[in-house]
């Protein structure tokens, strides 16, 4: 079948399903194809009302409900773009992103005060007419928000229009079944993979905010087929007696998608021996769609540690000075475009990490094995990677510079079981200064979202940069590894223990 446009998507499907069919269940409610294809009609014309047209961007701020999906879809029905960002963005870091989409409109929980750009996401279109809307099909069908890696936000603008076969399924989700994905939905995967769930006709079952026992009663009460997940969800769900896990039936499930963050050996075995090793696949990629690889718990079996071969887009490892590098070879991990000569995205507020070939970079390093099979070595040097999400360190690092009593803080990402990283601030304090760890980490939960707030500080008073500025980040990082191994302790203040650089060996 040809593709449609995103926004007749709904109606296609409540066209050939039974007219009381499921096409959400939120924790607001379920709401039948029809009924989510007229309210996304009159949301459409309610947006437009307010000057939203063809080839807009739109902000949207919004929580996980049904309400995100008619906004979404109203959005395509008038060839406009939604972009995404989260609610629980710091005041400065949402309006730098807004700042950077200069959108027609922000949707968001609350009014905004003295911008008329902004608007309620609760505003009533119960009197707009409900009837379909002449099909348009808009030139960008997301654009998500991200953290910089100079600590700057930056806009990554999918290049894929607003269409879709509805009768071509991804990453074997199951056409006309049920799918879910618990993420918070300006997260990439969610987002996809639940938009990806209503474009093939699937009944899609989603949370409005994770929680480990209700997720298995989700899957065991709509009968969840295919699910996409982060390893600190798997961690959590883990941590979950035995005699829990086993009060929920999950024999629904055919596929256990898992990808955003590195995952233990330790769990993804877990899971494999719980839910067999044919349930279970991974994706390594990024938003930007330059390319992503695959296995499957089978594979994974054969090869562990590894996140498989490349699914889409070209894959290379390259050394520093753009040479291939030989199988084995640790260097950094390079993509080439699905269609070659065409781009797959292109940022607002930063340039792409680019090899003189075309290649574009996530900034990660790995190696291949002689069958293909790609190793993570690591996030770059920099970037801490925590439950699935990106955190810079230069963004908290000014934020806890800004401080009258720090001369200079660093951020590094330390072991930690169950996000995989956490956030540790080494913090030099000014000569005399009387500093409570404490009264920084209140400092930092104004200005920063809370996942970005430090979650340990360590107080000192040695100089962290030399004279030219530099900062030894990774000797310092290891440093405190080393001494997380020897179980010496070094911070000052810490939400929650530090754990040993080395997650247990077993688990419950």
């Amino acid at each position: 079948m040809a593709v449609l446009p995103a926004g007749d998507l709904l109606r296609y499907h409540a066209e050939r399903k039974p007219e009381n069919s499921i096409a959400a269940s939120f924790a607001d409610g379920d709401v039948t194809w029809w009924e989510l294809e007229r309210r996304a009609n009159r949301r459409a014309r309610f947006l437009a009302d307010r000057g939203v047209g063809e080839g807009d961007w739109v902000t949207m701020v919004l929580p996980n409900d049904i309400r995100f999906f008619e906004y979404s879809f109203a959005l395509w029905k008038l060839g406009a773009t939604p972009n995404v960002i989260s609610p629980r963005l710091a005041a400065q870091e949402r309006a730098d992103i807004i700042a950077l989409a200069d959108p027609r409109l922000v949707v968001t929980v609350e009014q905004g005060e003295g911008d008329s750009r902004t608007l309620s996401y609760l505003e009533s279109a119960d009197d707009y007419d409900d009837r379909p809307l002449p099909a348009k099909v808009s030139k960008y069908w997301k654009i998500l928000g991200s953290g910089g890696s100079t600590g700057r936000p930056k806009l990554i603008v999918d290049h894929r229009k607003a269409e879709y076969d509805p009768q071509q399924t991804m990453l074997s989700m199951p056409a006309d079944g049920v799918v879910m994905a618990p993420g918070p939905l300006y997260h990439n995967a969610p987002f996809g993979s639940m938009h990806g769930g209503l474009f093939v006709g699937a009944h899609i079952v989603g949370m409005p905010r994770f929680d480990p026992e209700e997720m298995l009663r989700l899957i065991a009460a709509h009968g969840v087929q295919w699910i996409s997940i982060v390893p600190t969800m798997m961690h959590r769900i883990w941590g979950l007696s035995p005699e829990v896990r086993a009060q929920y039936d999950l024999s629904s499930l055919q596929a256990v998608w898992h990808s955003a963050a590195a995952i233990a050996p330790w769990l993804k075995q877990a899971w494999i021996d719980w839910l067999g090793a044919e349930r279970i696949f991974e994706m390594y990629g990024g938003t930007e769609g330059l390319g992503a690889t695959m296995i499957t718990g089978s594979e994974w079996l054969a090869k562990p540690g590894s996140v498989g071969r490349a699914h889409y887009g070209g894959l290379q490892i390259l050394r520093a000075d753009g040479t291939v590098a030989a199988p084995g070879e640790i260097g950094e991990i390079y993509f080439s475009s699905p269609a070659p000569g065409e781009r797959t995205y292109h940022y607002v507020g930063a340039e792409p990490q680019r090899s003189e070939n075309g290649l574009d970079s996530l900034g990660d390093l790995g190696w291949v094995d002689d069958d293909g099979y790609l190793f993570i070595a690591d996030r770059r040097a920099d970037l801490i990677v925590r439950g699935g999400v990106n955190v810079y360190p230069l963004e908290i690092e000014n934020v806890l510079d800004a401080h009258p009593d720090i001369v200079c803080a660093i951020a590094v990402g330390l072991p930690d079981d169950e996000f995989g990283s956490r956030v540790h601030a080494i913090v030099e304090t000014r000569a005399g200064a009387k500093v409570e760890a404490i009264a920084l980490v209140e400092f930092a939960k104004d200005r920063l979202a809370s996942y970005k707030v430090p979650e340990s500080i360590e107080l000192t008073s040695t100089p962290l940069r030399d004279d030219s500025g530099k900062a030894r980040r990774m000797a310092l990082r290891q440093e405190r590894i080393d001494m997380l191994g020897k179980g010496e302790a070094f911070s000052s203040w810490e939400r929650r223990p530090l754990t040993g650089a080395v997650p247990a060996l077993t688990h419950p």
